[in-house]
């Protein structure tokens, strides 16, 4: 995937070590109540949805921004590097050209 979630990369940058202390804070700073099985799919897993709402709550309880939680890796890039890179290696080895 081209996202990968940093929830616990970030709440170890702010000594968050357990989703009950995630949880408390988020009600403290946040007003926003989470259950534990949900903080636990948070903490676990990489979300395929984060409602707006979660999202807020967890920016301000964590002082962060959805940028910090959120890591974009752009992998058709890649994809292409790739594929020059290899096209420039079968050049240098007396393979075929690349197509123009």
């Amino acid at each position: 995937m081209a996202l990968e979630w940093r929830l616990r990369h970030v709440m170890a940058e702010k000594n968050i070590w357990s989703g009950a202390e995630l949880g408390r804070l988020l009600e403290e700073k946040a007003g926003y109540s989470i259950s534990p099985p949900s903080i636990s799919a948070l903490l676990n897993n990489e979300p395929r949805v984060v409602k707006a709402e979660t999202m807020d709550a967890l920016c301000t309880a964590l002082e962060c921004s959805p940028g910090d939680l959120w890591k974009h890796k752009p992998s058709y890039i890649n994809k292409l590097k790739t594929k020059a890179e290899i096209q420039m290696a079968q050049v240098s080895n007396g393979s075929k050209l690349p197509p123009i």
